[in-house]
């Protein structure tokens, strides 16, 4: 287990429901899903390694989701069992490795697009459904070896949300996340070289609901393809108009979805 002390939020009292952030983001991002349900459930929201207020990874070794996974540990002791859990992008990655873990401690699980790109590539090598983020990657590690974590994160925004996103983001926004984006490879490795097998996700028999933006990219619907024809107890909803930073930039309407799901499901 982790000896580093993640930093979390919380808010509200009943079933606890604990939420993952996607990269390049912190907690904060599920705040108005947290504002929403709080008269119902007790929300629960920690900042991954490297994120907002939690430690950064404290080694030169590279990171695994296992490792996020023992990070926030603290928190799912303190959410008690069983707990549900929401997880966007990376922090939805995580949500499935902590599923796998403890089976019986998730009652129910939200994941919006999960990147576990590791699906795609035990199929077969390149080229394949993973192509536009490992270009996007490298592309950034390139701006990042040039002492660019502006570009670097304009590689990785553009990517996620489409060309010119970067350049349209808010200026006191910029350097958060290109501050973190500087962890581009550590992410693409947890990612690309998670080791559980798809059918260990054929596991799990808790409701799942996953999430797709309409909008999103090649990789992130070649993730679902896979996940969709394994999970055993899945319902998938695709929000035509989103892409794949729905829970960021359309918080309402992803946050409406979730919220249905969890009271018929904890």
């Amino acid at each position: 287990m982790s000896a580093a002390i993640p930093y979390w939020r919380e808010a509200g009292s009943g079933p606890a429901i604990v939420c993952l952030h996607s990269n390049a983001s912190v907690s904060g991002q599920w705040r108005t899903l947290m504002t929403r349900l709080a008269d119902r459930y007790w929300m629960l929201a920690p900042d991954l390694y490297g994120s907002g207020r939690s430690p950064d990874w404290p080694s030169d070794s590279t990171i695994t989701l296992q490792d996020e996974v023992d990070l926030i540990e603290p928190v799912l002791r303190r959410a008690g069992d069983p707990f549900g859990l929401v997880g966007h992008s990376y922090g939805a990655a995580v949500a499935l490795r902590t599923a796998v873990q403890h089976p019986t401690r998730v009652r129910a699980l939200v994941i919006y697009e999960p990147t576990l790109f590791s699906l795609i590539e035990m199929e077969g090598p390149a080229p394949n459904d993973a192509d536009g983020i490992r270009n996007a990657v490298a592309a950034a590690a390139t701006a990042l070896d040039g002492g660019d974590r502006f570009e670097a994160a304009r590689c990785f925004i553009d990517y996620w949300m489409g060309p010119g996103s970067w350049a349209t983001t808010a200026e006191n926004r910029k350097v958060a996340i290109a501050d973190s984006v500087v962890n581009v490879r550590r992410w693409a490795h947890a990612l690309f070289t998670e080791p559980t097998p798809i059918s260990e996700f054929g596991r799990l028999q808790m409701p799942v609901l996953y999430l797709t933006g309409g909008r999103s990219t090649q990789s992130a619907h070649g993730v679902a393809r896979r996940l969709l024809k394994a999970l055993p107890n899945v319902s998938c909803v695709n929000l035509a108009g989103l892409g794949h930073m729905g829970p960021i930039t359309d918080p309402d309407a992803v946050n409406r979805v979730i919220e249905n799901f969890l009271l018929r499901s904890v």
